[in-house]
């Protein structure tokens, strides 16, 4: 894995990415799987649950590097993650778990603007103990940003979250996005999620995961009210009939 210049879209091509476990058959996550991220896009990749999804994520972290293939990332800057758990140090208040993700020379910046944005402003001294989930996720999203990545991934950071929190949350994160664009790759198996937040869906099969298509949501994300997201699920049904 070897990062790039600036400009230059996430380049994904895994061959093969099998686990062999101890004892057991070997399992074949990821075969053939081939797509690109242009830079400063946001995208998803959807598909079933225990489709590969989150093992590609693994592999674009560096988390897992055996597997047979290649990946390019853009910029050659930071990385972002974002998780289903917020992983916040209980020991640590609000600012100071986000203050430690960020690289030494960036930590006396001021997180005024970003904890004003993600609703936190409140919330800065508190401990994760004292959150609900939801504002821990806030949390979460604010530690990722605050450190200025190239490259965000998400896996399904707004699962087991009521609809009503989780929107919210959708809502959030596009705005935080929009102030501070990069290229950004979030998993999900939500289609409503995939058409609300991304400019491209990168559509995987059943496992092992391969790309069966992409879906381009060209639609300003302002335009995308109900109606609007009715009619694109539609054409998205259209295109992939036997997904979901």
């Amino acid at each position: 894995m070897r990062p790039v210049g600036a400009g230059v879209p996430l380049r994904v091509e895994i061959a093969d990415k099998t686990f062999h476990p101890a004892g057991g058959e070997p399992l074949t996550a990821v075969r053939d799987l081939s797509f690109e991220v242009r830079h400063g896009e946001f995208a998803c990749l959807l598909g079933p649950s225990g489709c590969g999804k989150t093992t590609t994520l693994r592999i674009l972290l560096g988390l897992d590097k055996h597997y047979t293939g290649s990946v390019q990332l853009p910029d050659g800057g930071r990385i972002a993650a974002v998780f289903q758990e917020p992983t916040l140090l209980p020991w640590r208040t609000v600012e100071e778990n986000v203050r430690l993700a960020m690289p030494p020379e960036m930590r006396s910046k001021s997180l005024d603007a970003l904890f004003e944005t993600l609703g936190l402003s409140a919330m800065r001294k508190l401990y994760p103990s004292e959150l609900s989930l939801g504002l821990a996720r806030r949390a979460a999203l604010a530690r990722a940003f605050a450190i200025e990545p190239s490259i965000l991934l998400l896996d399904e950071p707004f699962v087991s979250l009521d609809e009503q929190t989780a929107q919210r949350l959708r809502y959030l994160l596009l705005t935080v996005w929009s102030e501070r664009p990069t290229t950004a790759l979030m998993v999900t198996h939500n289609l409503n999620e995939a058409l609300m937040l991304s400019d491209r869906i990168v559509v995987l099969s059943p496992r092992p995961a391969h790309v069966l298509g992409i879906f381009d949501v060209r639609l300003p994300r302002e335009y995308r009210n109900p109606q609007v997201m009715n009619d694109l699920h539609l054409s998205f049904r259209e295109k992939f009939p036997h997904t979901g």
